[in-house]
């Protein structure tokens, strides 16, 4: 089979859809594999080392799709991308359809087989090609929030951990999956006090045993949450529901009793967002001011840090592109029920049911 891996478009992407290492795994199973020029360069890779792992190097994108069999890419491919796809073609990337209707309907009208990474199920019915980047993510929320916190970016002047004599800063997670706990947890390292929500008791009982002292787990619902934010320096949106929009946990009138130049940052942003004035924005501008409120809404974040968010995706990322090479995306989502789980198009049908009741359409079992 030939695999194709483009240079993302997305502005302010450096990650890439596959290492050098892929790539020799790739050629050692037999198949061809078109690397676009500076593909990886975002994340410290030349394209010297994926020609010496047996890629060939390609210089135009439309070369790279109009040849491959099998894209595998990062992000959902963007407008300029869509005349690229074609029936029969397979294309392996994060899509969130659910916040992106032109993005379904120009997948649809493609024919291409649509697999996303973020529905795909592991043996235990977890997310293991969302995983990485939710940690990622969460990581990196705090960071930013503690960064636009500072007066220079608009925010309220505030340091997270305080200061002996001045009491820390108060952060509200809402989510206690992975992004909310990674979040979570480094806020807490900072010295913040941390207010962590969810809906499901279990996962709180086993996050209030796991986390330091200074985080207290609530059970999420509206009074809870109009409650803590009413105090809060810096609120993380970690909200998912699998395939899924994003339910607006935080209305616009609710931001009124936060206090001034506060922020929020919502993680879920590629899924809708779980703030009612949420939209998103980029690296290069990736704040706006909503009821004196900054919002940071960037739809990439792991992008960022390029090379630390590539090696941790195509970790896991690596085996399901193998698997649908070496079978072909009938037979590998046959055998592997999870991988199956991902196909969110096939054909011009929507075959995930959380898509097609986001917008009415059909849903078509993947078989």
């Amino acid at each position: 089979m030939i695999v194709g891996v483009p240079k993302e478009i997305k502005a302010d992407e450096y990650r890439v859809s596959m290492t050098p290492s892929g790539v020799e795994d790739m050629t050692r199973a037999g198949h061809r594999v078109l690397v676009e020029t500076g593909a990886g360069t975002g994340s410290g890779i030349a394209d010297d080392q994926y020609a010496a792992a047996g890629a060939e190097i390609v210089a135009a994108t439309a070369d790279v799709w109009r040849r491959a069999d099998l894209i595998v890419k990062v992000k959902e491919p963007l407008p300029d991308e869509w005349p690229q796809m074609r029936p029969g073609q397979t294309v392996f990337t994060y899509f969130h359809f659910a916040a992106d209707e032109k993005l379904t309907q120009a997948v649809l009208k493609s024919g291409v087989t649509a697999v996303a990474y973020e529905t795909i199920r592991g043996p235990k019915g977890d997310l293991p090609l969302l995983t990485p980047m939710s940690e990622v993510a969460g990581r990196m929320s705090v960071q930013e929030g503690a960064k636009f916190l500072e007066r220079p970016f608009d925010g309220r002047g505030i340091l997270l951990a305080g200061v002996p004599g001045v009491a820390p800063a108060t952060v509200v997670v809402l989510g206690g999956g992975v992004v909310g706990a990674n979040a979570a947890r480094v806020a807490a390292g900072l010295g913040a006090n941390v207010f962590l929500l969810d809906v499901n008791l279990d996962r709180l009982r086993y996050l209030d045993d796991v986390m330091p002292r200074n985080v207290t787990t609530l059970f999420s619902n509206r009074a809870n949450i109009l409650d803590t934010i009413q105090w809060a320096d810096l609120v993380i949106g970690a909200v998912l529901i699998p395939g899924a929009k994003a339910p607006h946990l935080v209305r616009r009138e609710d931001l009124k009793r936060m206090p001034h130049r506060a922020v929020v940052i919502d993680v879920a942003i590629d899924q809708g967002g779980c703030f009612e004035t949420s939209r998103p924005t980029s690296h290069a501008k990736p704040t706006y001011i909503v009821e004196d409120i900054v919002h940071y809404c960037v739809t990439n974040m792991p992008g960022a840090v390029g090379r630390t968010s590539t090696y941790a995706l195509t970790n896991v990322t690596l085996p399901y592109a193998l698997q649908l090479a070496n079978k072909g995306v009938d037979a590998a989502t046959r055998e592997n029920p999870g991988l199956a789980a991902g196909v969110n198009v096939k054909a011009g049908r929507v075959t995930n049911k959380a898509v097609a009741d986001t917008f009415g359409l059909e849903c078509v079992p993947v078989a």
